[in-house]
Parts: C-alpha cells; structure tokens; sequence
C-alpha cells in the first residue's frame, strides 16, 4: 500500500463507506426502510461500477502510444451495464450480478495492469477494496435471504 498515491488511498476507501453504512442498514433497520438501505446500496454500487469502466476508458484515451480499439473501450462500458441491469433486476439477483460484475472488473483490472495499461499500484488499492465491497454486498444478500 506504500505505493499507492494518498489521495486515491483515501478517497479509494472512503468511496467504501456507502456500501457498509447501507450494508448495516439492509441488516439492521426495520421494514421497510431496509429495503430503501438496499436500494440505496444496489445504486451506490451501479455508479461505482460506471466509475470503474470509466477508469479504463480514460486510461484508453491517455495512452497515445496504441490506437484506442474496441476491445478496450468495449471493456470500459460493460460495468455500467452490469451496474445497470443489477437496478432492473430483483434485489436478490441484482446484489448477485453486482458482486459478479465487481469481481469480474477486478480481474479485468488485473490484466490491465499486467498489460501495462494501468498503474502497477492500482492492484494494492483494488484488492482490498473489491473484498470490502463484495462482503458488503453479499452480507446484504445473506439478510436478503436470511429474513425470507
């Protein structure tokens, strides 16, 4: 984590706090305002993900030493989509397709960085951050099912 930039340290983790916050709420506030935790919780995390494809996007735009392709900017718009549909679907399966698409964007930043496209530093502050968000999101689904 030495490597990592301050600022993207502590705005990466502070970005973390809506997801908790709600992820407690989904757990411990009463009908029905647990379900607006969710909803809460479910949009936070679309926008995350936009923000994470955008990420790529702008790294695309900046690399001037490679043409931008499809299949870079192509990757960049598949977590707002995710993030998109995960708001159209039952919250069950939303909070589902959500953690598959931060998984997956997180591996999709692993092979960024091993490219060479993105900062090596990036890997410190994405690991933890993506374990916090999927076990926030996942403790959401297991209250979703636990109280059914």
């Amino acid at each position: 984590m030495a490597e990592v930039p301050r600022p993207a340290l502590v705005l990466g983790f502070a970005g973390l706090i809506p997801f908790v916050a709600a992820g407690f709420g989904v757990w411990l506030a009463g009908y029905p305002q647990n379900l607006i935790a969710l909803d809460i919780q479910l949009a936070y995390g679309a926008v995350i993900l936009s923000f994470m494809g955008a990420v790529h996007w702008g790294l695309a735009m900046a690399d001037r030493s490679v043409a931008i392709g499809y299949r870079r900017l192509g990757w960049s718009v598949v977590p707002a989509l995710i993030g998109w549909l995960a708001l159209l679907l039952n919250p069950v399966y939303g909070l589902l397709l959500m953690t598959i698409g931060f998984a997956g964007v997180y591996f999709g930043d692993l092979r960024s960085i091993a490219a060479g496209h993105t900062p090596s530093w990036y890997r410190a502050l994405r690991k933890p951050l993506t374990i916090i968000v999927i076990a926030a999101l996942a403790s959401s689904y297991g209250a979703l099912i636990l109280r059914v």
